[in-house]
C-alpha cells in the first residue's frame, strides 16, 4: 500500500500540471470508490478550480478554490494520472474509477485495479476534523525527538504496531516502519514504553532519514505503485529488511527474518535488532 513517500512523490508530480485548472465535470465510473453518493459528489466539484496539491499522511489532497478539498486515498493500487488531453489506445488507463475533466481539455484519472482506494469531497471543517484525528507529520520541522519520546512512554504496544497507528505518526506504513526500526536497532516486537531516550532519538532520526530517502528515490514499488508519470519507485533497491527474509543483512550478513504478529508480517535482522 502506498505510504507517505509514494503519496508525496505523486503530489510533487501533479503540482507541475494540475493547479490552476478548472474541473469542467467529474465522471464517476466506479461509484463504490466514493464515500458519498455520486449525485452529491459531482456537483460539489464541478466548476471548481484546483488551487494546490498537498498531502496529509498517505493521502493526496486536491485543494479547491472554495477552501474545500478532494481527498484521495490511494488504497493498494490507486494511481492519479494526468493527461494533457483524453488518452487513447494503449495510453488509456485500464481501470479508471473517476475522471476529472478540465475546462482546457486535460484530464486527471484516478485509476484503481483493486478499488480499495477512496475519493471524497470534504468541506473546510470536515477536512480539519480529518486531519486533526491524525498524528504529526514526521518530516515536519515541528516534530521533534522529544515529542516522539514522550508519546512512546504512554503504551506497551509493539514498536511496529505503534508506528502503523496513524494517530501516532502520520503516513508511516509497514515498509518504512520496518526500515526505520532496523536503522534504530529496535526489534519490531519491542514494547514502545521500554524504548529509552537514546533509542527514541535514534528512531526519530531513522524515520525521517528513511522517509526522505524514499521520497528522493521516488518511492518503493513492490508490485503496483506508479508515480504521476506512470514510473516505478526506485527505493526497493535500497531496502534493508522489508521483504528480504532469508537474505543476508547488508550490515552483518545475518539472515533477515520474517515474523508475524497482529496478523501482519514484520522483518528484522536478529543481530542488528536484538530482542528487548
Amino acid at each position: 500500500m502506498p505510504e507517505l513517500p509514494e503519496a508525496e512523490t505523486i503530489v510533487r508530480g501533479l503540482r507541475a500540471t494540475i493547479p490552476g485548472r478548472t474541473i469542467a465535470r467529474a465522471e464517476v465510473v466506479k461509484p463504490d470508490i466514493l464515500r458519498e453518493p455520486k449525485r452529491h459528489f459531482t456537483p460539489k466539484v464541478r466548476g471548481r478550480t484546483v488551487s494546490a496539491i498537498t498531502r496529509r499522511a498517505k493521502n493526496v489532497v486536491l485543494e479547491l478554490d472554495d477552501s474545500s478539498v478532494i481527498w484521495v486515498n490511494l488504497g493498494m493500487t490507486g494511481r492519479l494520472l494526468p493527461f494533457a488531453e483524453p488518452p487513447r489506445g494503449r495510453a488509456r488507463p485500464t481501470h479508471p474509477a473517476v475522471r476529472f475533466r478540465f475546462s482546457d481539455g486535460g484530464v486527471l484519472i484516478f485509476d484503481d485495479v483493486r478499488r480499495f482506494g477512496t475519493v471524497e469531497h470534504l468541506d473546510e471543517a470536515a477536512r480539519g476534523e480529518r486531519s486533526a484525528a491524525m498524528g504529526p507529520e514526521p518530516l515536519s520541522d515541528t516534530w521533534l525527538p522529544e515529542h516522539l519520546i514522550e508519546a512512546l512512554g504512554r503504551t506497551r504496544s509493539p514498536a511496529r504496531s505503534w508506528l502503523l497507528d496513524q494517530r501516532r505518526v502520520a503516513g508511516v506504513g509497514n515498509i518504512y516502519a520496518a526500515e526505520a526500526l532496523f536503522l534504530a536497532g529496535i526489534d519490531p516486537r519491542t514494547p514502545v514504553s521500554s524504548i529509552n531516550e537514546a533509542r527514541g532519538r535514534a528512531l526519530h532520526g531513522a524515520i525521517r532519514d528513511i522517509l526522505q530517502g524514499a521520497i528522493e528515490a521516488g518511492g518503493t514499488t513492490i508490485r503496483d505503485y506508479r508515480n504521476a508519470e506512470g514510473e516505478m519507485g526506485e527505493y526497493g533497491r535500497k531496502l534493508y529488511v522489508y521483504g528480504r527474509d532469508g537474505d543476508p543483512c547488508h550490515r552483518c550478513q545475518s539472515s533477515i527474518e520474517r515474523v508475524v504478529f497482529s496478523n501482519r508480517s514484520a522483518f528484522l535482522c536478529p543481530t542488528c535488532q536484538p530482542s528487548a
